[in-house]
């Protein structure tokens, strides 16, 4: 299998990140060269940590590495290995393109046609023996807590994602809200590898998920202290699913984040 490279700093990756890693990834195996915090011109959003730790998350990179230090952004270090390099057309460059004929190596650009859109992935079957176990919310600025969020409760089973549709989120949280479409955040959410599917709600209210709920089928409603509500404890009770509250914790090592502030940036 080929090795394809992308190379950036990948700092507060949104879906068109994601969608070019995706299209990326289709080449062959996917090594993603993140640049450090020294190597980036002024200062990054996120720290390198907190980058690597999200690129990391993403089911269509196969590798990450983390460059401590960039001599030339329109090359690749000598110690990759690399037998195709894909960049956006927004990064494409002569130097970049000579870099590659010089020491033989494919080189591909993906414009904005090529990354359009939001597929839904294929959803691979389950082992029977695993619980299954859903988490809802709007999920709108994604950010390295969502993501600890995600893989702590898969470590309960085969997890499933319900972001709210739009209009229901509207409805909770008031106007200007959400800042990014259901079928976006639906993508980026199943983008990430420790979930299983990612779906959009149906119904409304806190309990937008009812319907999705009735079709998944799950043992495990697993919320956050933010998202504990008194509905969903009820709906559990009456539906005789086990109600799982963590404590919002990010990844060690990590900053807390919180939507809310990170609209700010």
């Amino acid at each position: 299998m080929k090795t394809v490279i992308v190379s950036g700093s990948f700092d507060d990756m949104r879906a068109h990140d994601i969608r070019f890693l995706q299209e990326a990834s289709r080449y062959g195996y996917l090594h993603a060269l993140v640049w450090g915090d020294d190597a980036i011109e002024g200062r990054p959003k996120f720290p390198e940590e907190e980058r690597m730790y999200m690129m990391d998350a993403i089911r269509y990179v196969d590798c990450t590495t983390l460059i401590t230090e960039l001599v030339d952004k329109d090359g690749l270090p000598d110690a990759v290995q690399a037998d195709m390099w894909v960049v956006d057309e927004r990064d494409d460059t002569p130097q970049r393109r000579h870099f590659c004929d010089v020491h033989n190596i494919a080189y591909r650009v993906l414009t904005a046609d090529d990354v359009r859109g939001f597929p839904i992935g294929e959803t691979a079957d389950g082992d029977a023996n695993n619980k299954k176990v859903i988490v809802t919310g709007c999920f709108d600025w994604f950010h390295s807590g969502h993501v600890r969020f995600f893989e702590e409760v898969s470590e309960l089973g085969d997890l499933y994602v319900v972001v709210g549709h739009d209009a229901n989120v509207r409805l909770l949280k008031g106007e200007h809200h959400p800042m990014f479409g259901e079928d976006e955040r639906r993508y980026v959410v199943q983008s990430v590898c420790f979930v299983k599917q990612g779906l959009i709600s149906s119904g409304d209210g806190w309990m937008d998920a009812a319907p999705e709920i009735a079709v998944i089928k799950p043992d495990i409603y697993a919320v956050n202290e933010d998202g504990d509500k008194p509905e969903k404890r009820v709906f559990c009770e009456e539906h005789g699913l086990e109600y799982v509250v963590l404590k919002r914790a990010p990844k060690e090592g990590l900053p807390r984040r919180e939507s809310t502030v990170l609209r700010g940036f």
